[in-house]
């Protein structure tokens, strides 16, 4: 499925010594009220066709991606299982680009996620999986591109051209559209997602972007700090990954992203005064663990806080979860400029990181 041409945003470049740092950013952070209601739009559209393209029978799903793409993927594996009744998980692209990995994948639906398009090792591995009997969908932000060509569905994210390294306005439309997909392959329960619900989000990202105090107070409380975790559970779990991305790469920042599990499991021993908790809690079934984690925090005496933006009645948990990107893209980029660095160009990353 092919969408409109993106049109390129009245944004000045992000190496633009005239160019205030962050600016770049926050100008295509406020371009996603937009890109999310098109696409909202067009989630009817997307899911004939995903139903249209589906193997009969559908045994599973595999997901295919790096970077910011990679953490809607772990998003979009908890939505994929329950939707279709059929296992999802996450591809590894080195099990084909350096073990050479020829998996049967007869049956299986794979959705690769990749904002260009043109990541070596991403297009590889979904050309060897559709060889083997895949059906593809693949999720990008430029329909003429290498990955593009691979599909079986294309969804055009169109949301013209990201200039800042940081993905921004791409991710929460990948993360839009894998809800999309999944609303496809079945049903899912009512509190984690629906279109109806859906169609409210861009007003909800619209108050997210305005209300940045929260922000800036957390920000200047920690920006002291190199070091930080982020943690939460399920689609929380995705949205604290990507949470996490962006703080380390914009700001230097060492954040972690962890499932709240996976930190009971060892790793909380590490933490301490000078590791604050980020918690994220976006409702549904894993709040009471973001709760449990916030009363051992207090007893061991972590600094934590709790990541609760105004969604404006946003009644499911998926629609909560990306809303709550749009915050933590928010504290990414005040993060950086109170430690006096540039969200737009952090030192050492390109925009496309060209892995094989």
């Amino acid at each position: 499925m092919t969408s409109a041409t993106p049109s390129t945003p009245s944004t000045p470049t992000a190496d633009d010594p005239t160019t205030a740092p962050g600016a770049v950013m926050a100008a295509e952070m406020a371009e996603q009220p937009d890109v999310l209601g098109r696409l909202v739009a067009r989630l009817p559209e997307l899911g004939e066709a995903v139903r249209g393209a589906l193997p009969t029978p559908l045994l599973g799903s595999t997901l295919i991606a790096r970077g910011s793409s990679d953490n809607a993927a772990v998003f979009g594996r908890y939505l994929f299982e329950p939707a279709s009744g059929r296992p999802a998980g996450l591809a590894a692209p080195s099990l084909v680009t350096r073990y050479g990995a020829r998996t049967d994948y007869s049956g299986y639906l794979v959705t690769a996620l990749s904002q260009s398009g043109r990541t070596p090792e991403i297009v590889t591995a979904v050309r060897a999986a559709r060889e083997r009997g895949a059906r593809v969908v693949a999720i990008t932000n430029e329909a003429d591109s290498l990955l593009a060509a691979e599909a079986d569905v294309l969804v055009a994210t169109d949301a013209g051209t990201e200039i800042a390294v940081p993905a921004t306005k791409t991710v929460t439309a990948q993360l839009l559209a894998v809800v999309g997909i999944a609303l496809a392959l079945g049903p899912l329960p009512p509190t984690v997602a629906d279109l109806a619900d859906l169609a409210e989000l861009p007003d909800a990202v619209r108050r997210v972007l305005a209300d940045t105090d929260a922000c800036e107070t957390l920000a200047a409380d920690w920006a002291h700090h190199d070091r930080l975790v982020v943690a939460g559970r399920g689609l929380g779990g995705a949205v604290a990954l990507e949470g996490a991305l962006k703080i380390r790469e914009t700001s230097g920042v060492f954040a972690e992203g962890i499932s709240v599990a996976d930190l009971l499991h060892g790793p909380i021993a590490a933490l301490g005064a000078r590791v604050p908790v980020l918690l994220i809690d976006v409702g549904g079934p894993t709040t009471p663990d973001i709760g449990a984690l916030r009363e051992r925090l207090v007893a061991d005496g972590v600094p934590h806080a709790t990541v609760a933006p105004e969604l404006g009645g946003l009644r499911t948990e998926a629609a909560r979860a990306i809303a709550t990107t749009v915050h933590l893209q928010n504290l990414a980029r005040m993060f950086a400029l109170r430690r006096g660095a540039n969200p737009d160009a952090p030192a050492g990353l390109a925009k496309v990181t060209p892995t094989t």
